[in-house]
Parts: C-alpha cells; structure tokens; sequence
C-alpha cells in the first residue's frame, strides 16, 4: 500500500525551511522555489528535469537548487523515496558567507544539479536534523547553518550568480511580462495582454519568457499565486482567503495545486508555521501527511 508522507519546519522570522519527507506516489509539477534548495537523498532514488537535461539523485547524493531554478520530480521506482531538503532565503546564504569568509563575494551558483559528495550529504543530514530537533540549541543550529552554506558553496559552486549588465531585448520584454504577473496577479491575463504591454507578439513574448525563467507565462503565473497563498497562510489567512486573494477558484483548487508544487497541503503547512522562532524557543517540527492526488 502507497505510503508518502512529509514532516515539515519553518522558521516564522528567517527565511529558512526544511522538509524530511517519504513519496511513493507523489510527482512534483515543474516549479522553482525563492530560495537555495540543498537537498539529500537518504533511501530509494528520485528523478527529475533540471536545466534541460535528466537527473538522478540516489541514496546519498546531495541536490543543490539555484533560486528560481525550474524543475520537477517523482520517484525513480515503485519503492519511492526519502529524503531530506533545505530551503535557504538568498540573504542568508550572503550572511553565512560574509561571516565564514570575512568579505562578500555575491551569491553563488550551482551548475550541478546532483552531486554524489559523502562529506556535504552529512552535512546537510546534520543541519536538517538540527532544525527539525527541538532539543538542539539555537547556537548550535546557528553553527551548522553557517559552516554548512560555506562548505557546499566552497565544494560545488563555480562562480558568482550574477545578472548580465546589458540585458538583451528577448531579457527585457521576458522582465516586463513578469512584472505584470506580479502587479495584476489575481487578474485572468491572456497572452494577448501581456503582448501589448510588451509591445511583442504573442509567439515573441511566450519565447522571451520560456527562455528567460525555464517556464510558460502559465505556469510562472500560478507559483506566483502559490507563493503568495504560501505567505499568506504562514501569516495567519485563512486557507479559503488565501486562494481568493491569489486567484485560485475555490479551497479545492488551491489546496490541489499547492500539493503538487510543495509537497504538503496548505493545513499541513499552516500547522508547520505554528511553531515559535527558533532563535529564541525552539520547539519539536509537527509530522504531517502529505495529501495524495
């Protein structure tokens, strides 16, 4: 009998996440996330597209996502599998930096979606299992946050991740289309609305777009929406006034989507933002189940 399920913490004042979870059934959709995503593979395999090529990370390989890296995933085999990730705000990675190297060098970029690395594997095994440990203090989970961003960076980063100076013009109608999206994110936009006000055709700016961001204008515009919803509800909105103020039909229609992209229901993650700032009083993670679909 299929089993998934997922045990989820986050912290309500840093932006940092962690997710210990078990997917026999579950498929992620294409998505990207905010954040640095470093993530181990503890049994079974998963695969995934990343980047235009295929991916497999088996039992002890270590997964490294740039921010708004686009991909996917599902089990490699019927027997699923576990793993562990961490969700890593960008101006964490460039404290934690700062301190291990006493300058900054801009954020880093991982080119290497998969790497098989026995010494960062338990490193990030150490660092999630301090986050979702109530019992670990916060100066220890402090230590290995930073010793752990500093090590993968130093181990499978190749250089800065840095924006070009001169964006071309395929960059620039891809950037104007985008923030349409976030500034009329509840609105039923067409490709014919985000054409004029690039001032493209429609074929131009769906190119323009898929190219710059590795996702249709649809897609992109839905995780906008989830990440919003996601906001919302680790602030305190109800899940139904979450989907209503993101666009999404109903509670239904948000809750379906939100699993497929995170992982977890949207009540699974409200009850993993219940728990108080670990800093000041950390406490245990809450096990949920994730919702099958």
């Amino acid at each position: 009998m299929p089993h998934d399920w997922s045990r989820y913490w986050r912290s309500p004042d840093r932006p940092l996440e962690a997710m210990h979870a078990h997917f026999e059934r579950h498929v992620y959709h294409r998505h990207s996330h905010e954040t640095y995503s470093f993530g181990v593979t503890e049994t079974g395999a998963q695969s995934f597209t990343c980047r235009g090529s295929a991916h497999t990370s088996a039992a002890g390989m270590v997964m490294a996502f740039n921010p708004d890296d686009p991909h996917d995933g599902h089990p490699a085999n019927p027997l699923g599998f576990t793993y562990r990730i961490v969700h890593i705000g960008p101006e964490l990675v460039t404290d934690a930096l700062a301190d291990a190297t006493g300058h900054h060098k801009g954020l880093p970029l991982f080119t290497a979606p998969v790497l098989d690395d026995p010494a960062l594997a338990s490193a990030l095994r150490a660092l999630h299992a301090a986050l979702l440990n109530g019992d670990t203090t916060s100066l220890r989970r402090d230590e290995l946050l930073t010793a752990t961003i500093a090590r993968i960076t130093h181990r499978a980063s190749t250089k800065p991740l840095m924006a070009p100076n001169r964006p071309s013009r395929s960059t620039r109608v891809a950037s104007h289309a985008r923030q349409l999206l976030h500034d009329r994110i509840e609105d039923d936009l067409t490709i014919d609305d985000l054409a004029r006000h690039t001032g493209t055709s429609r074929y131009a700016v769906y190119r323009a777009f898929q190219t710059e961001y590795g996702l249709p204008p649809s897609d992109y515009q839905r995780q906008l929406r989830l990440r919003t919803a996601k906001t919302l509800i680790a602030t305190g909105t109800p899940i139904s006034e979450a989907a209503s103020a993101t666009g999404f039909a109903d509670q239904s229609h948000l809750t379906r989507w939100f699993t497929r992209y995170f992982g977890l229901t949207p009540g699974a993650y409200r009850q993993a933002t219940t728990a108080k700032p670990w800093p000041r009083s950390p406490v245990p993670a809450r096990t949920v189940t994730a919702a099958r679909h």
